[in-house]
C-alpha cells in the first residue's frame, strides 16, 4: 500500500457484486513475495486486501480453501497451482423451536 493518502483514495475499490480478473507476468522472485505476502494474510486473519496503484480488493474469506495442483508433464512441462478462497458469509443457523 502507499503511503501517500492521497493516492489511496483514488483507487478503485472492488466490491461485491462485481467481477474483476487481471492477470500478471512476474519473475519466480516476485512471484514468492507475493505468494508470502499472501501465506501471512491466509494464516494471520480471515480478511485479506490485495491492490495496486490502481485498484484494491478487500476480501474476507472463509472456509475450506481449496488448493489444486496440476503438473503437464508432457512436451513442455508445466505446474499449475491455484488456490480458491470462498467468501465468509455472515449468516447464522436458525432457531430450533
Amino acid at each position: 500500500m502507499s503511503d501517500d493518502p492521497e493516492s489511496d483514495s483514488e483507487r478503485t475499490v472492488i466490491r461485491s457484486g462485481r467481477d474483476f480478473e487481471q492477470e500478471f507476468r512476474l519473475d519466480a522472485q516476485e512471484a514468492g513475495e507475493f505468494l508470502v505476502a499472501l501465506g501471512e494474510q491466509l494464516r494471520d486473519g480471515d480478511e485479506l486486501t490485495l491492490s495496486t496503484d490502481e485498484w484494491e480488493l478487500p476480501f474476507a474469506f472463509g472456509e475450506p480453501v481449496e488448493l489444486e495442483i496440476d503438473f503437464e508433464g508432457v512436451g513442455e512441462p508445466e505446474l499449475e497451482i491455484e488456490l480458491e478462497l470462498p467468501g465468509r458469509t455472515d449468516e447464522t443457523a436458525p432457531n430450533v423451536d
